[in-house]
């Protein structure tokens, strides 16, 4: 049978990794030599990648967009964008504006959404279209969720930009999501009894099962009833869970792995929301050698402010550690108005214990950063710093200024590398604790990071000590990204220190 067109168109109408400190890259080296700063380069790319169109999408906004060039009238906004039909047969009565197509149905409508199936029916004036048996669906709308789902009974109302379907299967951004049943809306669509998981398989290593997920776009998405699972067996549950758009989900399910200082290691972040805003967290960590090695926190964020208490065990990359028995905390952060320039302040206070030293322990800071100078694939990122440090147990009292300057070039998508000059008055050499604190006033990081293929990423990260005028760290990375997981390699060749970390991909 010959396909036909429906005579016409009807108009029916997500500062980099800077001393003064930002959220940890998705993939993250656990360092101190400023690699870190390459790891929000390859989170880039790999963004970058998953947003890039599929054939079909591309064929879609090639679709839509000759739509618009063959339009016979001016287009009105105020009502429904137009709507093109296709089908091996296709009736219309233009007394009602019923119509029924069958065979190899597309429906496009101009503002990027595709119905497809093997028969249609619907109605102009009510603007409704049914898909009574398999659909498949695209959405590709500017403000909505990308979507790529086949499914049953599907309904759509082209003026209204709502809709459902059943028994769907496909993606939502760079989600799996399967379901029940999915409604859509212009500002969200909404899955019921679904699951959501970056990985691919046809069985997940890991997902999260909810009773309702509502996904809004370039926002959140927020669950109710929420299981998280692991090869399909629930780890644990939750009431609700909501997470930021561009926020890492991997935090969710553990990590584990071995280093020469800890043996074997877990590691495992928990989170429960108490009231609006404030959240009970427990960062698991058990190692092999020491034991259990947790910390725990009440903390409340708003609006760029955080504060709360804390207590238990800290690790920094170095190996160095302390015990917070407990200690209270604060900062705040924001831009100066409509500038290019960020600020931030910060204050803890809290008994610390290290190796037979208590101490009670004060730090307060402020800091002033500027947004990455870009040019030609550099990024320059500038800031500086002063802060005050006070320790009961020997009455001192360390004032300091930090400031550093970092460079970054992103060469393309397998190379990447960084320099950076940092300056700190406050260090090793004159602090009581060696937690969280550089080795030395001034210094050098460097290092240059190669993606072999889709799958293995190399890295080497190293530190030169201005001070003693000699190289003080030289590390080296392996990257191996399975299905849905991921193993990275450290070898501190200084310090002839291995670490394996497993995660599950993070999304």
């Amino acid at each position: 049978m010959n396909r036909h067109k429906l005579a016409g168109l009807l108009a029916v109408a997500v500062m980099l990794p800077l001393p003064s400190g930002v959220a940890l890259a998705a993939y993250h080296s656990d360092s101190d030599t400023g690699v870190s700063a390459l790891d929000y380069i390859e989170d880039r790319h790999r963004a970058e990648r998953e947003n890039r169109l599929s054939d079909e999408q591309k064929k879609l906004l090639e679709d839509a967009k000759a739509l618009e060039k063959n339009l016979r009238y001016p287009l009105d906004k105020t009502k429904a964008m137009p709507v093109a039909f296709e089908g091996d047969d296709l009736t219309y009565d233009e007394r009602d504006g019923s119509f029924v197509a069958k065979g190899h149905v597309d429906i496009v409508q101009m503002d990027a959404h595709r119905f497809q199936g093997a028969e249609v029916n619907g109605n102009t004036k009510t603007q409704d279209v049914f898909v009574p048996d398999k659909a498949h669906v695209l959405q590709m709308t500017p403000g909505q969720v990308r979507v790529t789902l086949d499914g049953y009974k599907a309904h759509y109302n082209y003026g209204k930009s709502t809709g459902a379907m059943d028994n769907i299967k496909g993606k939502a951004g760079n989600q799996y999501i399967t379901g029940k049943r999915v409604e859509f809306y212009p500002d969200r669509i909404v899955i019921f009894e679904g699951t959501q998981t970056k990985c691919g398989a046809k069985n997940p290593d890991y997902q999260l099962k909810a009773k309702k997920i509502t996904i809004y776009p370039n926002d959140k998405t927020v669950m109710e009833n929420v299981k998280f699972c692991i090869r399909g067996k629930t780890i644990y549950s939750r009431k609700y869970y909501e997470q930021k758009a561009g926020e890492s989900g991997a935090k969710n399910f553990p990590t584990v792995g071995y280093s020469n200082d800890d043996g074997v290691w877990i590691q495992w972040d928990l989170s429960q929301p108490l009231t609006k805003n404030v959240a009970a967290n427990a960062n698991l960590h058990v190692t092999a050698k020491d034991g259990w090695r947790s910390n725990y926190n009440i903390t409340w964020s708003h609006a760029g402010m955080r504060t709360g208490v804390t207590y238990g065990y800290f690790e920094d990359s170095d190996n160095n550690w302390v015990k917070k028995q407990p200690s209270a905390f604060w900062s705040y952060g924001h831009k100066i108005g409509d500038t290019h320039l960020n600020y931030g302040l910060s204050a803890e206070y809290g008994r610390w214990y290290n190796k037979g030293i208590h101490s009670n322990h004060g730090k307060y800071s402020i800091s002033l950063s500027r947004d990455a100078i870009r040019f030609h694939r550099f990024a320059l990122h500038l800031s500086t710093g002063y802060s005050v440090t006070t320790e009961s147990y020997n009455d001192s009292q360390v004032n300091g200024w930090s400031w550093s300057a970092l460079l970054t070039k992103d060469f393309d998508e397998r190379w990447a590398a960084y320099a950076g000059y940092y300056y700190s008055q406050s260090n090793k050499r004159n602090s009581l604790f060696q937690f969280d604190t550089v080795d030395t006033a001034r210094r050098i990081d460097c290092g240059f990071s190669y993606r072999l293929d889709s799958k293995n990423r190399f890295v080497v990260g190293s530190r030169y000590d201005l001070e003693a005028n000699k190289w003080s760290k030289i590390d080296y990375y392996w990257y191996h990204d399975f299905h849905c997981t991921q193993l990275i390699l450290r070898y501190r060749s200084k310090e002839n220190q291995w670490n394996v970390r497993w995660q599950f991909t993070p999304w």
